[in-house]
Formats: C-alpha cells, sequence, structure tokens
C-alpha cells in the first residue's frame, strides 16, 4: 500500500520531522515535509497529498486550524500529532475532521501501522460494495427499499454507491464516518461496543482510545439526527431501527 502513496507532514520540530520523514521514505511512503502551517496547506492544495500528518502546535496555522481548512475542501485522511495525551488536543483535532491521532514521542513503526489502516479505511469506504468484504452491507434489518439501499426513518445508506440521504437531502460523510456508520447500518439495534468499533472501523488489533469513537459518533449525529444512534451507558451504542 505505501508505495506511491503521499504523505503530508507538517511539524515544527527539525529533528522529529527529519526522523520521521525519513522513516517513512524507508517504508516506501513520499513525503511532503514543511515546518509552518501556512506552508502545509499551500503543499496540500498544489501537492494534493494521500494522506495529512499534522503537528497540533505548529506556527502560521495551528495544526487543528489546517485541519479545518483541508476538510472545507477534501475528504483526504488526516492524523493528528499532538506531544502529550491531551484530552483538549485530542478532541479538537477529532472534532475539527481528524481520522485519528499520535502522541509524541511515537514509534515509527505505530505510526506507519496508523497511516496504513486509515488509508484501507479511506480505500474500503470508497469501494464499489462488491469489492468489500461485506461488513458493512446489512441484514435486512432496515426499513428496505431498493437493493443495496437501507432505510432508518428518514436516513437512507446506499451501500451500493457509498452514499447518504437525510430526508432525501446527501449527507456529506468523511470515509470514517461512513465506516461507523455502515458497521452501525449492518446490525441496527445491536448495541455495538467501543471495544468493536474500534477493532472493526480503525482497524486496531490493539488498544485504542475509546475517545476517537465517541468524538466520531458526535460528528456523526449532527449530520444524521441526534436521536438516531442512541448510547446504551456501561456498553456502546446501537443504531434505532
Amino acid at each position: 500500500m505505501a508505495g506511491g502513496t503521499h504523505v503530508l507532514f507538517v511539524e515544527d520540530d527539525d529533528v522529529i520531522r527529519e526522523a520521521t520523514q525519513l522513516a517513512l521514505e524507508r517504508d516506501g511512503f513520499t513525503v511532503t515535509a514543511v515546518a509552518d502551517g501556512l506552508d502545509g496547506l499551500a503543499a496540500f492544495r498544489s501537492r494534493q497529498p494521500d494522506i495529512a500528518l499534522l503537528d497540533v502546535m505548529v506556527p502560521g496555522l495551528d495544526g487543528v486550524s489546517l485541519c479545518r481548512r483541508i476538510r472545507d475542501d477534501s475528504l483526504v485522511p488526516v492524523i493528528m500529532v499532538s506531544a502529550r495525551a491531551d484530552s483538549i488536543d485530542v478532541v479538537l483535532g477529532l472534532e475539527a475532521g481528524a481520522d485519528d491521532y499520535v502522541t509524541k514521542p511515537f514509534d515509527g513503526a505505530v505510526l506507519v501501522a496508523r497511516i496504513r489502516a486509515v488509508l484501507r479505511r479511506f480505500d474500503h469506504a470508497r469501494a464499489p460494495a462488491g469489492g468489500r468484504d461485506g461488513r458493512g452491507r446489512g441484514d435486512g434489518r432496515g426499513e428496505g427499499g431498493d437493493a443495496g439501499t437501507l432505510r432508518f426513518g428518514d436516513l437512507e445508506v446506499d451501500t451500493d454507491g457509498m452514499e447518504v440521504r437525510r430526508a432525501g437531502e446527501p449527507v456529506p460523510l468523511t470515509p470514517t464516518e461512513m465506516r461507523l456508520l455502515l458497521e452501525f447500518s449492518a446490525a441496527p439495534g445491536t448495541v455495538l461496543s467501543r471495544d468493536r468499533l474500534l477493532e472493526r472501523v480503525w482497524d486496531y488489533d490493539w488498544g485504542g482510545d475509546t475517545r476517537v469513537v465517541d468524538v466520531h459518533v458526535q460528528r456523526l449525529r449532527g449530520k444524521i439526527g441526534q436521536r438516531r444512534i442512541e448510547t446504551v451507558r456501561g456498553f456502546g451504542y446501537k443504531l434505532r431501527g
């Protein structure tokens, strides 16, 4: 997957930027590395990377603001980088539209694994239904309708066209939000734990931060309706059928 994959890395610490660039290039990635958020925005627009890796605290335009600017124009995957596992940094980055985050200092192998996992989600969310593994196809417990379309009240999930409509209007979702909705749509009324969602949506084979799930559920609720996804305290979430 790494071959030909272009990573934009925005990091103002020279040592971290250069060491990370070398590590990613050894794994076959093409890397554009810049030290300033404004330079990062210009590089994003001119180079059109496959994924953006953004440090939270960079000069010119901070990483969270840069993520928002990227999300205004693109669904390209974004991973935030924070110097600490600060709740505010993490939540702000995810609310701005980031798909995942890593904290410094990070292990190069872990970073590569996170990048590959995000790229798999992105590719999977864009793939035609016939090319997916079937986890998001649904089991027919929605309200039915055309083949490949699941309906839950005023919400329509087209699993073939990878489109979502609410009351007939298109709902723009990021690839991660689409993967999350597909997991819920495959088992409406079934409680899905945060750990299961981390494994199925984020491809985490190790323990992950459940704040990633909680923030993405909140973002998804804001787009498809606050009452559509119910919190089951102590267990997880479920989609109202």
